[in-house]
């Protein structure tokens, strides 16, 4: 790991590491089991604080190797508290709040701090991924009060399905709807449809104005 990471190169690391720990999740839920698998939010959470929100201070503990460590196991400990004392809806609540915030903020980061550049493109496709992220916790949250909302969906813990909602929650975001969970609910039909629709308003509008600023800018910095 890089020891400082800057507003010039976050959303390349970013990038790199939500790849890294959606695959991480995926392999985590299909060969390891429940204590590998509670390993992977809370590894999410410290990535995005190292890539996000740290950036605006050069100092900040855990962006070495034994603070990136230290602070997965710091958010591991408060969540099996949270989970042990059975509260699960503050956990999941902690998560998509901190999700939706990081998220806001690498948009500002995008939109509002000088020109666009690569880095930058690379962070809204990084909003893209905690987009998807935030309505994975969201289903989540859903099932915690609604077992029954999805059909296909594993009645058991949420960090057991963590890795399931997250790959249900981009299926949705990007309309490819390939039916083995399936919302049942009015409320899960509405939220489902609606992450369709934010997905791609967000691909079609966003995304290729910043690819354009970013070519106009090029092609008029080489005349």
């Amino acid at each position: 790991m890089k020891k400082h990471v800057s507003e010039q190169d976050n959303f390349i690391f970013l990038t790199v590491a939500l790849v890294l720990l959606l695959l991480v999740a995926a392999v985590a839920d299909q060969f390891a089991g429940s204590s590998v698998q509670r390993l992977v939010p809370a590894a999410t959470v410290v990535t995005l604080a190292i890539a996000v929100w740290s950036v605006k201070n050069t100092r900040t503990w855990f962006r070495t190797g034994i603070g990136f460590f230290i602070a997965i196991f710091g958010i591991l400990v408060a969540g099996q508290f949270l989970d042990t004392v059975g509260l699960h809806y503050a956990h999941l609540s902690l998560l998509m709040v901190f999700f939706a915030g990081t998220g806001w903020l690498a948009l500002r980061q995008v939109l509002f701090t000088g020109d666009i550049t690569g880095n930058k493109i690379l962070g809204a496709i990084c909003v893209y991924l905690l987009l998807g992220l935030t309505f994975a916790t969201v289903f989540l949250l859903i099932v915690q009060f609604s077992p029954d909302a999805f059909k296909g969906a594993n009645h058991s813990a949420w960090y057991d399905n963590f890795a399931d909602f997250v790959y249900f929650s981009f299926v949705s975001l990007t309309t490819l709807g390939f039916g083995d969970i399936t919302p049942v609910k009015p409320l899960a039909r509405f939220l489902v449809y609606f992450e369709a629709i934010a997905g791609q308003f967000y691909l079609t509008i966003l995304v290729a104005s910043l690819v354009g600023m970013h070519i106009s800018k090029r092609l008029s910095d080489s005349n």
